[in-house]
């Protein structure tokens, strides 16, 4: 088939891979502009232009594409089918109706829980167990489309965010390879709206940590918010970025105000949170500093037991 790919993150590099291992023939990538980023602000091209570039297949990005340009560019391509993972723009539906099979999107989430911009963040933030990845028939909704295909897996108990979406990336590769090759005899379905949950994109106030929550909660949301925004308190005047944690699995009769140092034993920092429960915090990142383990931290600061974390000074 000729493909037309979209797609901006390492997410989707391996899909677009795939299709290429697959003998289809790309005949154009779509990815986000160039952005400075990092220190210094440098110019880096993203993993699916840099991708392209090494495999010369033409490499297309517009700044703007709700336009009578970009369409007649777009449809100049002369494809059968869009696949879009991850582009990171919302496509206006006479991109999706240009080819004769339309646009399929590749998701990373069991639709249609977790429709938006950051579904595997939210399913770990939120405690989820499982989760999956989706194809569908791109529509002018978001993330509303008839499903074509899917495929669950079991998220790990300790699973972070970046460890998750590359397991699902390749899974969205696989799933995208057997959704091409049955594309005339897979029956779309449509989403249960009903069922529906949302996973907006990520603001830097979510990762600031409310000790009011339970530990459960909070060390889902410190899985779930890396890298970004993380999950960070106040201390000493400053932030400190919570980066791997445990839940005290005994019973316990803490009664201290959630964010209270409780013990710095056995290398770790134990913090009461609400619900009578406690974080035992094992890696963690002064403002300023290298992420480092807990003991570290201990030794190099003037952390005690009694000091309460999240109170700005």
């Amino acid at each position: 088939m000729r493909i037309v790919f979209m797609g901006t993150p390492q997410a989707a590099v391996p899909t677009l891979e795939r299709i290429i291992e697959d003998g289809h023939e790309v005949v154009a990538v779509y990815s986000q502009p160039d952005r400075p980023s990092g220190r210094g602000n440098k110019i880096t091209f993203s993993p699916v232009k840099q991708y392209a570039l090494e495999n010369g297949i033409e490499i297309l990005q517009p700044s703007k594409i709700k336009t009578p340009e970009a369409l007649e560019t777009f449809r100049s391509r002369d494809a059968d089918v869009a696949v879009v993972v991850a582009y990171g723009r919302i496509l206006p539906e006479s991109f999706l109706i240009a080819f004769p099979h339309g646009a399929i999107n590749v998701h990373f989430s069991w639709l249609p829980k977790y429709r938006g911009a950051a579904p595997v963040n939210w399913a770990i933030a939120n405690g989820e167990t499982k989760t999956g990845v989706t194809t569908m028939k791109m529509d002018a909704g978001l993330d509303t489309g008839d499903i074509l295909l899917q495929n669950q897996t079991e998220i790990g108990p300790e699973e972070t965010a970046p460890e998750l979406m590359e397991r699902l990336s390749l899974m969205g590769a696989e799933l995208l390879s057997e959704t091409l090759s049955n594309l005339g005899s897979i029956v779309p379905r449509k989403q249960d709206d009903a069922k529906a949950t949302f996973a907006p994109i990520l603001k830097r106030d979510d990762g600031l940590i409310d000790w009011e929550r339970s530990a459960w909660e909070i060390n889902n949301r410190i899985r779930g918010f890396q890298p970004f925004p993380s999950s960070f308190t106040h201390y000493e005047g400053g932030r400190a970025t919570i980066w791997k944690a445990k839940i005290f699995d005994a019973t316990t009769s803490n009664k201290s105000l959630p964010g209270i140092v409780l013990s710095l034993e056995e290398k770790l920092i134990a913090v009461a949170c609400g619900g009578n429960t406690v974080l035992l915090i094992e890696e963690i990142q002064p403002e300023g500093k290298r992420r480092m383990p807990a003991a570290d931290f201990i030794n190099g600061s003037r952390l005690k037991i009694g000091d309460r974390f999240g109170a700005a000074k």
